[in-house]
């Protein structure tokens, strides 16, 4: 059965760690879709690339398909994942995905900026950009730092835009198996 993924871009995303995973996670098969937190569906990035995505948040969680999805990935950049954090509809999502311990994938800012309102990181190792984990309070001890992305449980955190390749396959490999995490290697000329 062919594993559903949500996306969410807010403006101010980070475009290589919200379209890495979209990219690669298709390649290995995977129904993803793309939800604006906002209004539109047209979002732009940190560095002005402007994406259309698929769906509103808003008719994504109104349809209740969020239900059966198998993961959530929410991107980093500045002010992206602050905008993430201050949706209470992307926060209550990100909670029913950490209530029914489905797969969630964060990287750079967003551990530490949207994670914490969420619950995904209790009892969790972590990572995040450098310098990001001093606001999280309780949960800074389970931050480890220089790793280009942490897997622990239910929960895969990168650490930034450079990691973006090596913290999408491991989204690939969890979701569709090593056979699929290395057709997409290779098939990518990673190394």
């Amino acid at each position: 059965m062919k594993k559903t993924v949500v996306v969410l871009l807010a403006d101010g995303f980070e475009e290589i760690e919200a379209l890495t995973p979209v990219d690669y996670l298709r390649r290995a098969g995977c129904f993803v879709v793309i939800a604006a937190v906002k209004d539109d569906e047209l979002v732009e990035g940190a560095h002005g690339i402007k994406v259309v995505a698929d769906i509103t948040l808003a008719d994504f969680v109104k349809n209740e398909s969020y239900k059966d999805f198998d993961c959530i990935v929410i991107p980093g950049g500045m002010p992206g994942a602050s905008n993430i954090a201050q949706s209470e509809q992307a926060v209550n999502l990100i909670k029913a995905f950490v209530e029914k311990d489905k797969l969630i994938g964060c990287i750079c800012a967003s551990p530490a900026v949207v994670l914490p309102k969420t619950g995904a990181l209790e009892g969790h190792k972590w990572t995040c950009y450098p310098s990001m984990e001093e606001s999280t309070g309780p949960y800074k001890a389970n931050h480890i730092k220089d790793q280009p992305f942490v897997h622990d449980g239910n929960l895969v955190t990168g650490r930034g835009p450079g990691a973006a390749e090596e913290f999408s396959m491991e989204l690939v490999k969890t979701l569709t198996g090593q056979e699929s995490y290395v057709k997409v290697k290779t098939a990518s000329l990673q190394r």
